[in-house]
């Protein structure tokens, strides 16, 4: 059988496909950005036709320029945006609400109320979550009040609902598979970690109906086969992953107290704390890192909702640069006496502050700040983020003392942002010769259930270093860095 897997990589901002070899070489590659909508101050949308049609584009391109047919396609893996919320007619396949995005914030008067009378602890017991709009269940919700009929036709069976991965692997399957992961499942706040099935008490508390939810199964499962119109021939699905946990995978993060953390739109760290579920005290996720075999392994969880987009608004909104690749030479020209602090609270503040209420703010401004101060102080943020995450892992759990971070996507290729990643850290930082772990991660899963690639030990062996960064910094300079960091986020809190 061949070894050519397709994965596809559908984010918050581009859908890509790639296609690997069986030594896990990129081959074959597509990508095709598609609109982000904000029809209200904290709402983000996306159109679901979009995402399959940018989707689908993607892999057919990747196959192209791989220079094969889909019929040499062994298998195809799917990865994801997380909590990203769709909701659809069963009969049309046609969505009924744009998705509702992960860093969509218009259900937070709702969480509040939940809060309020007290329901976030067994909300957490169940699901290793903390109440947040971030998450799956109060956009379903949401969609189901504000549509009319709609709650009535979900609880006939007629809709429903998934994140992305199931939402494609519909349209793929031509709605022959309503199936989703337990890595997905495990972000929608209906999902009991413990039991590993939906939850009818969370059900009713956010008042999601059961007929609507996709079967949950392992990352490496039978997610059903293309319908053959979509590329050609029929083929089979037979790994899916979040995009954070497709990343830990890829990453060959497969034992416990290895870490690695995601610099795209937003960043994510998770550690592999193994069959241990710990109960973070700082406000850190418990989650599902994957599940094979019908066995969970676990990881604590540090959610950052800015970084690369950070950059973007820079670039988009402020026009300071044409392409997100010139921050580094401008943050290496920066003034190094300017205390310039950004902290990203454009959609809230996540891990470990979680202040759905925050908005982003600027500190230390002066005359003289130029262009270049903004871009490093951009940049810096997401590693003064990444520490506070750390920070509150190692409060958490014993094995996350001597941590060694593995680093991926778009903002790794930065030298100077790994590096001074390495310094506020204190720790060395690896970045991996391929970047695009998120794929490969979901292109592992199809190929060891395939057959057609090697097993985790295997898997882990091909893993390969370009460069580590490791720390420099003058210990008093990190030390007042930090204080200045601390200060600016204490003041941007409205908890």
């Amino acid at each position: 059988m061949s070894g050519y897997i397709l994965a596809i990589d559908q984010g918050t901002t581009s859908s890509r496909a790639i296609v690997f070899n069986d030594l896990q070489q990129i081959v074959g590659m597509g990508k095709m950005e598609f609109t982000q909508h904000f029809p209200a101050s904290g709402w983000v949308e996306h159109v679901p036709e979009e995402i399959w049609a940018t989707s689908l584009w993607s892999a057919k391109t990747a196959l192209k320029k791989a220079g094969i047919t889909a019929g040499d396609v062994a298998a195809i893996g799917i990865t994801n945006q997380r909590e990203t919320t769709i909701v659809w007619d069963r009969a049309t396949g046609k969505a009924i609400h744009n998705a509702i995005v992960w860093q969509d914030r218009r259900t937070s008067k709702v969480i509040d109320r939940l809060k309020a009378a007290g329901h976030e602890k067994l909300v957490s017991r169940k699901t290793g979550l903390l109440l947040d709009p971030y998450f799956s269940a109060t956009k379903i919700s949401w969609i189901l009040d504000k549509v009319p009929g709609a709650r009535k036709r979900a609880e006939r069976g007629e809709l429903a609902f998934g994140t992305v991965d199931s939402y494609l692997i519909w349209r793929l399957t031509n709605g022959a598979s309503h199936a989703t992961d337990a890595s997905n499942a495990c972000r929608t706040l209906l999902y009991n970690i413990e039991t590993g099935d939906w939850d009818d008490e969370l059900l009713a508390l956010f008042r999601v109906p059961r007929a609507m939810l996709p079967t949950v199964k392992d990352n490496a499962d039978d997610f059903g086969r293309t319908e053959k119109s979509v590329l050609g021939v029929s083929i089979p699905i037979l790994g899916s992953a979040g995009d954070q946990q497709a990343a830990t995978i890829g990453q060959a993060c497969f034992e416990p107290g290895m870490m690695k953390s995601t610099y795209g739109t937003g960043c994510f760290a998770l550690l592999n704390t193994g069959t241990d579920m710990v109960r973070s005290r700082n406000r850190l996720l418990t989650t599902v890192a994957y599940r094979i075999d019908g066995r969970t392994t676990y990881a604590l969880e540090g959610a950052i909702f800015m970084a690369g987009a950070s950059v973007q608004w820079l670039r988009d909104k402020l026009r300071l640069f044409k392409d997100a690749s010139e921050t580094g030479q401008l943050a290496k020209a920066s003034d190094p006496e300017a205390n310039v602090y950004l902290v990203p609270a454009f959609v809230g503040l996540g891990a470990p502050w979680w202040d759905a209420e925050a908005r982003g703010a600027i500190y230390g401004l002066t005359r003289s700040t130029a262009a270049s101060d903004l871009a490093r102080a951009a940049l810096e943020s997401v590693a003064y983020q990444t520490q506070d995450l750390l920070a509150a892992m190692r409060k958490d759990w014993k094995g996350a003392r001597d941590t060694v971070l593995r680093v991926d996507g778009g903002m790794v290729a930065s030298d100077w942002t790994m590096q001074f990643l390495s310094d506020i850290l204190d720790v060395p930082v690896d970045r991996p010769t391929i970047l695009e772990t998120t794929a490969l991660g979901a292109a592992w899963l199809a190929g060891w259930k395939a057959g057609v690639w090697p097993d985790m030990k295997g898997f882990s062996k091909r893993w390969a270093l370009d460069r580590q960064f490791n720390p420099s910094m003058d210990p008093a300079l990190r030390k007042r860095k930090l204080k200045g960091w601390n200060e600016a986020v204490r003041r941007t809190l409205t908890k």
